[in-house]
């Protein structure tokens, strides 16, 4: 059941998995993605793993709130808000539900998300996991063919959407894994149903590029860490992933061949155990 909390001044949508008794675990999504681009057998996996997972909707995804009177960025340098503002929207939530701390695990611009809550508010992250990101926007450019996916003008009805997804997974999906395309296109047509905002997404790409680099910032955080990562993301090269990991003390890097910028089902295993491991070392 999907539920509105307020939140730094803002509704967040969200939606738990597991007993409320288990280890607090917050997901957070990527670039234009919606708390179900955590995929729920996913959520289900981790919760079974003693985790209380909560996944929600960033500002300008889903079915939080929209800053549509902010329009269009001009990506200029400026931007409505900075990760700063969506970090601080995690904390937010984390207050709602009366968690004083959580593991927190982001992939994507999630995981610069979940890097920017570690360093702001240090006594809110038990453990940090960051997947498929990077710790600026220079470190890991996209390759061409990624890039031209991520700046190109937006589909403009659901049906063009749904094509658009094979198209997009298709570039920057896992090249070493099927790519499964009735997922895709269901996961799309989902996603349109519940909210459809370009300009939305382009304020959450404005906020990444306006953020800067958070290696300095990393060096502080103390918390255990896993960074995990495909090595053949052409989206967010695998240099971002291994950047993160240089930047946190004691940090594991966990690669994979074959891997590009999603989560293939296959690997979901491995990946829940890592995390499993890393937030048993501190409950």
């Amino acid at each position: 059941m999907t539920t509105l909390a307020s939140a730094n001044g803002i509704d967040l949508a969200y939606e738990s998995f597991g007993s409320p008794d288990g280890r607090p675990l917050l997901l957070i999504m990527g670039l234009g993605a919606q708390l179900i681009h955590w995929d729920d057998d996913l959520c289900t996996a981790l919760a079974d793993q003693g985790h209380h997972v909560v996944r929600f909707d960033n500002r300008d995804a889903g079915l939080s709130t929209h800053f549509h009177e902010a329009g269009v960025p001009d990506f200029r340098g400026t931007a409505p808000y900075l990760l700063n503002d969506m970090a601080d929207d995690a904390a937010g939530l984390m207050d709602a539900l009366g968690w004083p701390a959580a593991h927190v695990m982001g992939a994507s611009m999630g995981g610069m998300i979940a890097q920017t809550l570690a360093i702001r508010h240090p006594e809110r992250v038990l453990t940090l996991t960051s997947i498929m990101s990077t710790t600026g926007p220079a470190v890991a450019p996209p390759s061409e063919a990624a890039g031209a996916v991520l700046f190109g003008a937006p589909p403009a009805d659901r049906e063009a959407v749904l094509e658009q997804a094979l198209k997009t997974w298709s570039v920057i999906g896992s090249p070493g894994f099927e790519m499964d395309r009735e997922r895709v296109q269901r996961l799309a047509g989902l996603a349109f149903d519940r909210c459809f905002d370009p300009p939305g997404t382009a304020r959450q790409l404005a906020a990444i590029m306006a953020s800067g680099d958070r290696a300095e910032g990393l060096a502080g955080v103390k918390v255990p860490t896993l960074v995990v990562h495909g090595e053949d993301d052409p989206l967010v090269p695998v240099e971002g992933g291994r950047a993160t990991a240089a930047a946190v003390p004691g940090a594991e890097l966990l690669t994979f061949p074959g891997m590009g910028h999603d989560l293939p089902r296959p690997l979901w295993p491995e990946i829940v155990a890592a995390v499993t491991r890393l937030t048993t070392s501190r409950s």
